[in-house]
């Protein structure tokens, strides 16, 4: 069992867990923020929107972007896992009840804010896991586009399927899906509409692990733990350094590596290799 403790703050949810253990399905709040370890984190940002598939509102969109602005100003957070606390579902995308009920000249800025917020997410400065333990389709597969790393059960659904709708992806999938699996197939997979599981999204390489779902229905935030895990004793500035450098390309990479090169954590790499021990980075 998981002892934790519960802070609720403008319809934001901060859980601080001994233990990493899946949290339970909670319906008071959309947004939930479960911190792992306290000083460097891990943070999992949750989301909890059962009754609708986890379909992007107004209200949802507006707590994902507080989230999001909450966790790029915190220094301490070292990694962040997106998953989802609803049984078989990841994101549903745009919520489609919701939408048809938009006047026309609401449709628009509010896909802008869905990318928007989107690409928040894909400049947040630490690595990012979208954990598909479930469907994802349309914006939900834009979101976890917009992450660095994407897991997913091999029952998970994956797809861009707005032509079906007669509109096009708005929430960055028609750039970051080609950067992923090569602009031939993105585009038949635009096109067409189709719904990848998870062994037909990993052949592709569209997610980077597939995993065999287990009983808990959580085998993908699993191994996105795992990878979390795995990253935490890196440096924290060189984890952030290596980030930008690899999203904006060779010709500011070498400019990039100067900034690691003067920190304390640089030094206590070295000194830890001298000595025969682990690191004790401290983001400095």
């Amino acid at each position: 069992m998981c002892v934790f403790c519960c802070l609720q703050f403008n319809s934001i949810t901060v859980r601080i867990v001994p233990t990493p253990s899946p949290p339970p399905p909670r319906k008071w709040t959309e947004i939930f923020f479960l911190v792992l370890t306290q000083g460097t984190r891990i943070v999992v940002l949750g989301i909890n929107r059962a009754y609708a598939k986890n379909s992007f509102s107004k209200n949802l969109i507006k707590m994902l972007s507080k989230a999001v602005d909450a966790l790029k100003s915190d220094k301490k957070v070292r990694t962040i896992i997106v998953r989802s606390e609803v049984p078989g579902i990841f994101c549903a995308g745009a919520d489609l009840k919701e939408r048809v009920k938009m006047n026309p000249s609401e449709v628009g800025p509010f896909v802008s804010k869905i990318r928007a917020v989107i690409n928040e997410i894909a400049n947040l400065p630490v690595p990012t896991i979208a954990a598909i333990d479930g469907l994802a389709l349309g914006g939900g597969l834009e979101l976890a586009l917009a992450c660095d790393i994407r897991v997913a059960a091999s029952s998970a659904k994956m797809g861009l399927v707005e032509t079906k709708l007669a509109i096009i992806p708005g929430g960055g999938g028609t750039q970051r899906l080609p950067r992923a699996i090569g602009m031939s197939l993105a585009k038949e997979l635009i096109f067409s509409a189709r719904v990848l599981d998870g062994q037909e999204a990993k052949a592709v390489g569209l997610i980077s692990h597939v995993l065999e779902q287990n009983q808990e229905g959580d085998a993908a935030y699993c191994k996105a733990l795992d990878l979390a895990r795995e990253f935490l004793p890196q440096g924290p500035v060189a984890m952030r350094v290596a980030k930008l450098a690899i999203n904006q390309g060779m010709e500011v990479s070498a400019l990039i590596l100067e900034f690691t090169i003067p920190t304390k954590d640089r030094l206590e790499g070295l000194l830890a290799f001298k000595e025969k021990r682990s690191p004790r980075y401290k983001g400095e």
